[in-house]
């Protein structure tokens, strides 16, 4: 059985994608403990001469509030601030800089997919467009949609 994450992401992928169409595609999990350089080289080596796209997915922190499941933490706010801006402005740096012990100790579940994201990006060059989408907490957790596309 899938993880929730990637039967959501099943579901996105086979809703953008006629049946028949020659698209290939590929999901896999992201430890959250995985270190920040293992999770850049994952994202180098993801691109390849053809075309290619990323759906990534990761909760922010999970400590905004006293209803929230890791209850309230001062720093989730900042914390989730920072990603946000990251991935407003396909900031690689900033996604590569952030701290896996602190995304740990927030319940952050998205900060290795980023890192992900950072290599890719990074290997592909510069150029990067960036939106940020969404950016809300309900529910004491930190929630973005953003896209990036490659000029």
């Amino acid at each position: 059985m899938l993880p929730l994450s990637l039967l959501v992401a099943t579901w996105l992928l086979r809703r953008c994608f006629h049946p028949g169409s020659p698209v290939m595609y590929s999901m896999f999990g992201v430890d959250r403990t995985a270190h920040a350089d293992q999770c850049a080289q994952w994202g180098r080596n993801m691109g390849s001469d053809s075309p290619w796209a990323l759906l990534v997915m990761g909760d922010g922190s999970a400590c905004r509030g006293v209803k929230a499941p890791g209850y309230d933490d001062p720093r989730a706010p900042g914390f989730d601030d920072a990603v946000a801006s990251a991935l407003a402005s396909a900031d690689v740096d900033a996604l590569l800089a952030l701290d896996p012990v602190e995304a740990a100790e927030l319940r952050v579940a998205g900060r290795a997919p980023w890192q992900v994201l950072a290599g890719a990006a990074r290997a592909a060059g510069t150029g990067w467009r960036a939106e940020l989408l969404y950016n809300e907490a309900p529910y004491g957790v930190g929630y973005f949609v953003a896209s990036w596309s490659f000029d």
